[in-house]
């Protein structure tokens, strides 16, 4: 019982690009809802009356609305990875707190001008600072 003798080599073809257009098709309406939903600059019902015309009629939904809103999608896309970077970048600051070994040696040498701490409590601070580098 030899099973790939029965399904021909252009028939896998014909199925798996079959199953990938489907994959693609359903990405493309996930990515084109999700812009929908997050989109500020429209209402409830026109939100909608996309998401009906999309169901209703799938390809024309779709193509009408990548064609108008080609542009506005990218560039809602991007002010959204910026506003992620700027919260990452907010974060990372608050989170580290200081400037690194080098501000902290600077700090411990000025401790040690001015005679707040010794030279066994500098070389400490000092090891600390690097080993935390």
């Amino acid at each position: 019982m030899v099973l790939a003798a029965d399904y021909p080599f252009l028939d896998i073809l014909w199925s798996m690009i079959i199953f990938f257009s489907w994959v693609i098709w359903i990405w493309m309406m996930v990515v084109i809802l999700t812009d929908v939903f997050r989109r500020h600059d429209i209402g409830g019902w026109t939100k909608a009356a996309w998401c009906v015309f999309m169901i209703v009629l799938p390809f024309i939904g779709a193509l009408v609305y990548l064609i108008r809103q080609h542009d506005a999608m990218a560039n809602r896309r991007v002010q959204d990875v910026e506003a992620q970077q700027d919260m990452l970048d907010r974060h990372i600051k608050q989170v580290a707190g200081s400037d690194g070994p080098a501000t902290e040696i600077a700090n411990a040498k000025q401790l040690l001008d001015s005679g707040a701490i010794d030279k066994a409590e500098f070389e400490q601070l000092k090891r600390r600072a690097l080993v935390a580098a």
